[in-house]
């Protein structure tokens, strides 16, 4: 009982943005208790026809009948309420979880992992609105049995202490496996956060796995089967416990209308017609103790799933939550974005141990074109990250004009900044970007980026994002130029492109951005194109090692080519 009142105040507590939600769980409660009452009152009107006389019969038979009709009427209304609130809890209890994560620092995101998330946006939430559908279950069922005892207690008061004394010992016996049970549940689903990896890990790595038997075999039966087996043996051995727990109690009604039937005679002085309606009562408040009963695991899982989301939310909001709307940022208009003793630092994994980028001090200026080059791992990217306000500082500050950037600014810092990273996402809409003529706007730059004849724009959404892993890097370029933000930040872009590509982006599109005024800074390893910038900002093992003006390139590398291969191929860069 202890865990279902703690999913119960769980469950009040996470709906109480939903719009009537209380008033509604209130009305599930009073209906399921009425419909209690009513199954009970039903008990005892069928004893009273099987020990009364036939001149009551015609008030007994209108009484049914009376009853018979509510009750289905009282779990009906349960029912459709509890219908409309749980599709609203599921949908509420998602959309604030989701509002969490992105209103955290992306580095706590990234520790927390995408299974964990993932798991807990669906697994963890379905368990418990499939929980909340429950209630109305539990509710008329133990109103059920609590109405029997009642009634029991009226029959003959004498006999209830035996009834309440073998009641107490089966749910005492049944406390004791069910709680070893929830350990088992507990831990049940902690492996689910692996296995749901190790299916993540099926759908992306699906080409490497076909591609090499050796790692399929090895991931199949030492990563996959073993982690799915011990969630298997681990769910079996609880949901087993539970059984075992359940058939004993059930067992113990029995034992009970056994000592009913003959051991009482001496002890307590009733009628026949009084012992008999107190083994009827018994035989019926079998199915509700039996529902009852069966829906505690899943009560038990809820529970325990409540327990991860509840956690995971303060985990989320351990962390600086960052403020949302306009923030007085004026991006049109700024002059000086400087990096003042930043560094980040943070752990890559048990074996690299802590990666420490910086200290670093940079200013960039409107109209620059930077390239920000470095070995792998060197921590360019944490840089960039850092730069787009994505990454908070460990030490230092960032400013803008002077102003620092903290959390209250943050989220206005960070609409400066169009960005492409290595490992960036696409979405099929052109969300956020509902301007006049949006349609043809990107239409001219899908011909720039020759993807218009692979991909077609209507009411700003893209035909198809099944493209090679160059043309969705161009295609991403598309967001990028309708944002037409202040400053460009591109992570190793033109490194799946074709050597026609790298020249249009490096040749032709990096100069336009710069002639528009934009700040453009470009992590690359491509050093035939550094003489392009105005500046190479150079990183080693996340130190900044010099930050120099781009050096003339020899003659040779100086060819320009973008001016033939555009015009031959039709392709304007015309903003």
């Amino acid at each position: 009982m202890v865990e279902i009142f703690k999913l119960f105040s769980f469950l009040v507590r996470a709906l109480r943005n939903v719009r009537h939600a209380r008033t509604a769980i209130f009305f599930v409660i009073v209906t399921g208790l009425l419909s209690g009452a009513v199954t009970t009152a039903i008990i005892a009107l069928i004893n009273s026809v099987l020990t009364r006389t036939e001149s009551e019969s015609q008030v007994q038979l209108w009484s049914f009948v009376g009853l018979c009709l509510l009750l289905p009427i009282l779990r009906f209304g349960s029912g459709a309420l509890l219908i409309r609130l749980s599709m609203r809890a599921q949908l509420d209890l998602r959309m604030h979880l989701c509002r969490k994560i992105l209103a955290v620092p992306l580095r706590q995101v990234e520790e927390l992992g995408d299974a964990r998330l993932l798991a807990s946006l669906t697994d963890d939430l379905g368990t418990i609105v499939a929980a909340l559908g429950n209630l109305p279950l539990l509710v008329m069922h133990s109103a059920v049995v609590l109405g029997c005892v009642v009634y029991m207690g009226w029959l003959a008061p004498g006999l209830l202490p035996i009834v309440v004394a073998v009641m107490v010992v089966g749910i005492g016996s049944y406390r004791l496996p069910a709680a070893r049970a929830q350990r088992y549940f507990r831990r049940t689903r902690e492996l689910w956060d692996e296995l749901f990896q190790h299916f993540r890990a099926v759908v992306r790595g699906t080409k490497e796995l076909k591609l090499h038997r050796g790692r399929r075999e090895a991931f199949l039966a030492t990563q996959l089967e073993a982690a799915a087996t011990d969630f298997a043996r681990t769910r079996g051995i609880g949901d087993t416990i539970y059984a075992a727990a359940s058939s004993w109690g059930q067992v113990l009604f029995f034992v009970l209308i056994g000592v009913l039937l003959f051991a009482t005679t001496g002890w307590v002085e009733v009628s026949r017609a009084t012992l008999m309606s107190y083994v009827v009562t018994i035989l019926y408040m079998l199915t509700p103790l039996d529902v009852v009963v069966n829906l505690l695991p899943h009560l038990g899982r809820a529970r325990i799933a409540a327990d991860r989301v509840e956690r995971l939310g303060f985990s989320l909001e351990g962390q600086a939550c960052e403020a949302r709307g306009e923030t007085g940022v004026d991006g049109r208009a700024w002059r000086r974005l400087e990096l003042c003793h930043v560094t980040h630092a943070y752990r890559r994994d048990s074996e690299e141990g802590e990666f420490s980028l910086g200290p670093i001090d940079l200013v960039f200026e409107p109209g620059e074109l930077v390239f920000i080059v470095g070995g792998n791992g060197s921590g360019k990217t944490t840089l960039a990250k850092l730069i787009a306000g994505l990454y908070t500082p460990t030490t230092g500050e960032i400013r803008l004009d002077g102003m620092p950037i903290d959390d209250t600014v943050r989220d206005g810092y960070r609409q400066l900044f169009s960005v492409v990273f290595t490992d960036f996402y696409l979405f099929d809409k052109l969300l956020g970007l509902e301007q006049q003529e949006i349609d043809s706007r990107a239409f001219d730059y899908l011909r720039m980026l020759q993807l218009d004849h692979k991909v077609q724009v209507e009411d700003g959404t893209l035909s198809t994002l099944d493209l090679s892993q160059g043309q969705r890097k161009r295609l991403a370029l598309l967001t990028a130029f309708l944002e037409d933000r202040p400053v460009y930040l591109f992570d190793e872009w033109a490194a799946d492109q074709d050597p026609q590509y790298k020249e249009v982006f490096y040749l032709k599109l990096l100069p336009e951005l710069k002639a528009r005024g934009k700040t453009v800074l470009v992590i690359s390893h491509d050093d035939r194109y550094y003489h392009l910038g105005d500046r190479i900002v150079k990183l080693e093992n996340g130190q900044l090692i010099s930050d120099t003006p781009a050096m003339p390139a020899p003659a040779a590398a100086g060819r320009l080519l973008p001016e033939v291969d555009l015009a031959t191929r039709g392709a304007q860069w015309d903003p």
